[in-house]
């Protein structure tokens, strides 16, 4: 009798949200088009960055120059080399070949604007008390190749004393073209300063390195171009940091192989214009991680009911205007990522950009303070996996486009954000289809705004303490396979949209909150939009057509009181079952 009396009020609960579908809204093709179009603007082909003799690391022994330190001296068998004490000079075009230490010393690179030099280091400790260890003051292009085999080193004392009108500040400072190869390793030290600075464009296409600096381990001015390298990096600002405040075109970095451990206090990577990745493997910790991340507390969901502390806007260094930005990877005009596989973890955004984002390949681990990604404009994800195992909200942009890939994030707010105009996040305008009407709570606080988020495919699944997909505009779902686990406490919801929420197509699974609950408001197929009581976490939900057919399962990981399914399978207008742990009852799907 009580099992009775259990599907009887269930079925009682069963509100199905019924509202005329109309237009199927806006085609998602145009955001598709822009977000190519923001793809190729960022791209650069790779064999127009590297030249042949960048990745050349051969040099013929019998035909260098060879210089010999000393400790406290040096030797040359050339002209071309000038030796003031512990000052060494190359002056000419040539192929150079260096081993020995040299202490409290510097090796200088001043030949003319049209000279190209190949420094070879076979075995070379070079330690400057006041100043850079090597410094390229002027040619054309300098190649600094590291023998196969060797350790080499470069290091300032902990002070930078003025030599010329250069402001000279890392342990290996080049004011040109400056590429590194080889097969041997190098490790650079700059207490004082930063590790390797290169105001032109570096290239690097192999070897080992190993940098430890109190600014940023890696400085450029135009570009940085890696083709293949195994680099670590401990900096006191950005582990690698490209910019130029000339030039809004440089500032570049460019990155197709090769592994990279960087752990900084500022950014792992940062570029002033746009950032490419095609390939590599890479570790990141910035900031001291997501756990420096702190997030202001709160005693409400939303700013509206109490419930879970924590969850308001995330409080960061970066808040601050004196303060370092401590994100993973960041970009100020556009990043492009095609592939590579990624451990972030980050006091702020993992993946930021001041304009676009597009991922069309790689693999991602990111836990962060802030976002797991964030763009001011849009976030377009095609391909690859993508796995945010802590964020405050996990994907955001003013548009964010997802047409493939493999997604799953956690985030203490909202799933996935179009923060477009004031993001109203938690409370925004709930004017679409509500599990009561239109008309009811959930209408109360419409907002417009021009944010937009389509889905045409992939996996998404979202477990978000807040909203799962808010929407501060419109949300188009015409493909993918996606599940939404929400809460069920406070202002929260599965959908939070604006404007429209239309679903044409794809597999949508969702539980959450039922008091300011929206389902679809336009719809291309069936939808199920029940409210089910409070159930526990853990609980199952199936969905069986007429026939005992089952058409969808899932387990919620939070605990929920509404449910909301669609798949190109559930008809509008036909009758299906939904079954909530041990209690079942029937609906018509709208």
């Amino acid at each position: 009798m009580k099992r009775l009396w259990s599907l009887l009020l269930l079925t009682a609960l069963l509100l199905c949200a019924c509202s005329d579908g109309g237009e199927f809204g806006a085609d998602s093709s145009d955001s598709t088009a822009s977000a190519v179009s923001a793809a190729s603007d960022i791209a650069k082909e790779e064999s127009d960055l590297f030249t042949d003799r960048d990745y050349d690391d051969s040099y013929d022994e019998s035909g260098s120059v060879h210089i010999t330190l000393s400790g406290d001296s040096a030797s040359s068998d050339s002209d071309a080399v000038r030796i003031s004490g512990t000052t060494v000079r190359i002056t000419e075009e040539a192929t150079y070949v260096i081993s020995g230490t040299l202490d409290d010393g510097m090796l200088v690179v001043n030949a003319s604007d049209t000279a190209k030099v190949q420094l070879v280091f076979d075995g070379v400790q070079i330690s400057s008390g006041t100043s850079a260890a090597l410094y390229v003051l002027e040619a054309d292009k300098v190649f600094l190749t590291l023998a196969e085999g060797t350790e080499n080193a470069l290091s300032n004392g902990g002070e930078f004393v003025a030599v010329d009108d250069n402001n000279i500040d890392g342990a290996l400072f080049s004011k040109q073209d400056l590429t590194v190869n080889g097969a041997g390793s190098l490790t650079v030290t700059s207490p004082a300063g930063h590790g390797i600075v290169c105001k032109d464009d570096l290239v690097i296409t192999g070897g080992v390195y190993i940098v430890y600096a109190a600014g940023h381990g890696i400085d450029v001015n135009d570009s940085i171009r890696i083709a293949d390298a195994k680099l670590t990096v401990d900096a006191g600002k950005d582990g690698i940091h490209a910019e130029n405040n000339d030039d809004s075109t440089l500032g570049y970095v460019y990155i197709s192989d090769g592994t990279l451990k960087l752990e900084a206090e500022g950014d792992g990577i940062s570029a002033g214009s746009t950032m490419q990745i095609e390939g590599g493997s890479f570790d990141i910790l910035s900031g001291g991680g997501s756990e420096n991340g702190t997030q202001s507390s709160s005693d409400s969901w939303g700013g509206f009911m109490g419930g879970r502390p924590g969850t308001g806007s995330p409080t960061t260094a970066a808040d601050s205007e004196d303060s370092t930005s401590m994100k993973g990877l960041k970009a100020g005009s556009g990043l492009l990522v095609c592939g590579g596989t990624f451990t972030i973890d980050a006091a702020d955004d993992g993946v930021h950009s001041n304009a676009d984002i597009t991922v069309e390949g790689g693999s991602f681990t990111a836990a962060t303070g802030d976002d797991g990604f964030h763009a001011d404009e849009t976030l377009t994800i095609t391909d690859g996996s993508i796995r945010i195992t802590e964020s405050y909200e996990g994907l955001e942009g003013l548009h964010v486009i997802i047409s493939g890939g493999d997604i799953e994030l956690s985030a203490t707010d909202d799933g996935i954000n179009a923060a477009g105009g004031v993001d109203s996040s938690g409370t925004g305008g709930r004017g679409g289809d509500t599990f009561g009407g239109r008309g009811q709570m959930g209408g109360m606080m419409s907002s417009s705004s021009n944010g937009s988020i389509v889905i045409s495919g992939g996996s998404v699944s979202i477990t978000a303490y807040v909203d799962g997909i808010d929407a501060n505009g419109s949300l188009a779902v015409s493909g993918g396979y996606i599940t939404v686990c929400g809460p069920t406490q406070g202002d929260t919801s599965t959908l939070d949209y604006d404007t429209t929420a239309v679903i044409t197509g794809g597999t949508f699974i969702g539980t959450g909150a039922s008091g300011m609950a929206q389902s679809f408001s336009e719809k291309g197929q069936g939808v199920v939009a029940v409210s089910v009581g409070n159930q526990s976490a853990g609980t199952f939900i199936t969905l069986t057509d007429s026939d005992g057919n089952v058409l969808l399962t899932c387990e919620s990981a939070l605990s929920f009181a509404v449910v909301i399914l669609s798949s190109a399978d559930v008809v509008s207008g036909q009758t299906y079952t939904v079954t909530v742990g041990n209690l079942s009852g029937e609906c018509t799907a709208s």
